[in-house]
């Protein structure tokens, strides 16, 4: 029986292989080759069976762990940069609100001003905001009495037991 060569690209003199370049960020480095005791088996050899039976074992085990950490990784990348852009929204937010309220200052002012009536030109500035609440209110509870959940995500999901027992036609 013959060993699965496991020497990374080595020469054939035996030259260890260069060394790897340390990763940029967002890179993910190409998984390892499966590592084991991965043999030639000769054919109709009958022990060789449960011997590769359990090579295909550990490279399945290896490979699902190897999945588990990409997905880990990418997930962990996905949510720094989503945590970056919610923060930038947020603050976008609130220079937004700052706008809203210099443009209202200088609303109630310029009315003020040309009615020779602040009190009033508040008023009329305070009851503009009070109809766009009034609008922007109803127009979300609108859309939220629309929100469904995730419907089909559920009836699918109560029928993995059944397919992981072969009886997927079953509801």
């Amino acid at each position: 029986m013959t060993q699965f060569d496991n020497s990374h690209g080595a020469t054939a003199a035996g030259a260890d292989p260069s060394p790897r370049e340390p990763l940029a960020p967002g890179d993910v480095r190409p998984a390892e080759p499966l590592e084991g005791s991965h043999q030639t088996y000769e054919k109709g050899e009958l022990s060789a069976v449960g011997a590769l039976l359990g090579d295909i074992a550990n490279d399945m085990t290896t490979l699902l762990r190897q999945e588990a950490a990409l997905a880990k990784l990418e997930v962990q990348q996905s949510a720094k940069s989503a945590g970056k852009g919610v923060g930038l929204l947020g603050g976008a937010g609130v220079a937004g609100h700052f706008v809203l309220l210099f443009l209202s200052i200088a609303l109630w002012w310029g009315l003020g001003t040309a009615m020779d009536n602040h009190v009033l030109s508040a008023l009329i500035v305070a009851a503009i905001w009070a109809v766009i609440a009034a609008v922007l209110a109803s127009m979300g509870r609108k859309d939220l009495k629309n929100v469904n959940g995730a419907p089909r995500t559920i009836e699918t999901a109560k029928q993995v037991p059944d397919a992981l027992k072969g009886n997927e036609n079953r509801a």
